[in-house]
């Protein structure tokens, strides 16, 4: 459990180059299956893997012990692959295996201005923009900012550590 951290509200995850290490419109093939020999890592057409990066699981249980809403908000051009994929990836949720699309309350997945992901994602939860995070690789979507989102631009290539971003970033 992680202390000293006043945790957001809300916190938004792009997912290509921010929760998995590819572009899902174009790096891979559906149709997609799990691997034999991890349920957390799926295979596509012609055998690329596609899997979080590796603290991102820990990182979204944490987020979600703490009582945060957690959403995606995507861009990508093939959103029923981003959920598909997310759908029959199994991880670890609350002690059982689960598909990850558990984590999220909100999937905001569809080609288009980050700001328009954000207003659903605002007037169907209720949470004001001023309590969202959103992590991102694209500095573009620093857009957001002008509703009152918090924009944390991802800067590492093989990992997100949202908790020191976190730490570093909100009154703790």
């Amino acid at each position: 459990m992680v202390k000293n951290i006043e945790f957001p509200k809300c916190v938004v995850f792009d997912l290509d180059y921010t929760l998995w290490p590819l572009w899902i419109d174009t790096h891979v093939t559906a149709p997609f299956k799990p691997s034999k020999n991890d349920p957390g890592v799926l295979i596509d057409k012609y055998g690329t893997e596609i899997c979080f990066y590796s603290d991102i699981t820990g990182i979204l249980q944490e987020l979600r012990n703490q009582k945060v809403t957690l959403c995606v908000a995507s861009r990508t051009c093939a959103p029923k692959y981003a959920k598909q994929a997310l759908n029959l990836m199994k991880v670890p949720i609350d002690g059982s295996l689960k598909p990850a699309i558990e984590f999220f309350t909100y999937v905001k997945a569809w080609p288009g201005s980050k700001m328009d992901h954000f207003k659903e994602i605002h007037n169907e939860s209720g949470i004001d923009y001023r309590e969202m995070v959103f992590f991102d690789d694209e500095s573009r979507n620093r857009e957001v900012e002008r509703l009152g989102v918090t924009f944390l631009e991802k800067i590492k290539k093989n990992s997100l550590n949202i908790l020191s971003f976190l730490k570093n970033h909100m009154h703790g």
